[in-house]
C-alpha cells in the first residue's frame, strides 16, 4: 500500500508493483511494516549455494545493514543502532535476488549498476539509500525485532526480520523503470564540469 500522509509518501507492507508505479529516482518515500537486515553472505547463500531464505521477503523490504544489536531476556533483541553498508557490494548478486525473494524495496547506502537496474525494472522494484550518519535515528524507526535468523553469521550479517514505523528519508536512487539517479547524476554533473573547467582554465593558465 502506499499513502501520503502529513505530506510523507509512505510505503507499507505488502508492496505491490502497482504501488510502486508513480514513485521515481529522486523521490522521498518512508517505510511501514516488514524489513529486514540482508548483507553480503545472506545473498551469497541465497544466490551461489542456493539456500532457502529463512525469512520471507516478497512484497517487503531489505536493508543492506551491518546493524548492532543489544540482548534482552527471553530470547528478544533491541535494535541500538543500524547503519547502512555500501549496496554495490551486493550488486553482483541483486537480480537473482530479487527475481527469487520478490522482495519490493531495496535500502542501501550508495548507488547500484545494471543488475539491480534490470532486477528494479523487470521484477517491479525500487533502491533506496539512506542517508549515511544517521545509524541511530533509523533504529529508533525499528518497534520490534520479530525474529533473527542464520544467526551462525555474527550480528552483522544474522538476518534481523523487523517490524518498523516510518522509516527514513529513503530517496529513490533505482525506480521501477529502471531509471538509476546515481548514473544519471554523473552525466549531469560532468556536463557542469567541463563547464567550469573552460572558465577556470583561461585564469590559472600562468601555473606551469
Amino acid at each position: 500500500m502506499v499513502e501520503v500522509k502529513n505530506g510523507k509518501k509512505i510505503l507499507t507492507t505488502p508492496i505491490s508493483a502497482e504501488d510502486l508505479e508513480g514513485i521515481h529516482v529522486g523521490d522521498i518515500v518512508y517505510l511501514n511494516g516488514s524489513m529486514t537486515t540482508c548483507r553480503d553472505v545472506a545473498h551469497r547463500r541465497l544466490v551461489e549455494e542456493h539456500r532457502e531464505l529463512p525469512v520471507d521477503v516478497k512484497d517487503a523490504a531489505i536493508f543492506h545493514a551491518g546493524p548492532i544489536i543489544r540482548p534482552l531476556p527471553d530470547d528478544k533483541f533491541e535494535m541500538v543502532s543500524i547503519g547502512p553498508t555500501t549496496s554495490m557490494r551486493m550488486e553482483k548478486f541483486e537480480k537473482e535476488f530479487v527475481e527469487q525473494t520478490g522482495v519490493r524495496v531495496i535500502i542501501g547506502k550508495g548507488g547500484m549498476g545494471p543488475n539491480t537496474e534490470y532486477a528494479c525494472k523487470n521484477f517491479k522494484a525500487i533502491h533506496c539509500v539512506f542517508p549515511a550518519g544517521c545509524a541511530v535515528v533509523a533504529a529508533t524507526h525499528v518497534e520490534q525485532i520479530v525474529e533473527a535468523q542464520w544467526r551462525d553469521l555474527g550480528m552483522p550479517e544474522t538476518l534481523w526480520h523487523c517490524d518498523v514505523k516510518e522509516l527514513g528519508p529513503l530517496i529513490v536512487s533505482i525506480d521501477p523503470d529502471g531509471r538509476n539517479l546515481f548514473e544519471e547524476n554523473k552525466v549531469t554533473f560532468n556536463e557542469r564540469k567541463d563547464k567550469a573547467l573552460e572558465e577556470i582554465y583561461p585564469q590559472v593558465s600562468f601555473i606551469k
